[in-house]
């Protein structure tokens, strides 16, 4: 199982995310209990994303349940040891499943519409890989790639 993140979401999309997110023991430990448990009660194998609320008094909401990989878990392809995407093939195939390390904090920008002409400035930093989606054209609103930092201190 990969570690929360936390997700900043003002235009109603996410635009990053910070891994691992600031929540309690007794917070993740819950979320963890809630993804588990619909994972088994919908017999899934695979990679499932399970978005939670933190509710201002400390208890969670489930927002959406996403049966695949998810863009929220984009970071694993830089940030640990194995990505979303090899770990749904390993159990949709029936392969041994790997533990996931994460190698560090990670932070995950989305480049959206014409923030994606800026991706040069991110190219030069340490940790930092640009993941360019390839998309033609460049609307409003349209996620044309994203950025991972890892920071290993």
């Amino acid at each position: 199982m990969f570690r929360c993140d936390r997700e900043r979401a003002p235009r109603s999309y996410f635009e990053s995310l910070a891994v691992p997110a600031a929540l309690s023991t007794e917070a993740a430990n819950e979320a963890r209990r809630i993804a588990e448990t619909i994972a088994r009660k919908f017999g899934y194998v695979g990679v499932l994303a399970v978005e939670l609320f933190v509710l201002r008094d400390g208890g969670l909401l489930v927002n959406e349940i996403a049966p695949r990989v998810h863009n929220s878990g984009h970071w694993t392809l830089d940030g640990a040891s194995v990505s979303q995407f090899e770990q749904h093939i390993r159990a949709v195939a029936g392969w041994p499943l790997q533990k996931p390390v994460r190698y560090g904090r990670v932070e995950m920008t989305n480049l959206i519409g014409h923030e994606v002409e800026d991706y040069r400035r991110y190219l030069a930093m340490p940790g930092t890989a640009v993941h360019l989606y390839g998309k033609a054209a460049v609307r409003p609103g349209r996620k044309m790639g994203h950025v991972t930092r890892v920071f290993t201190d």
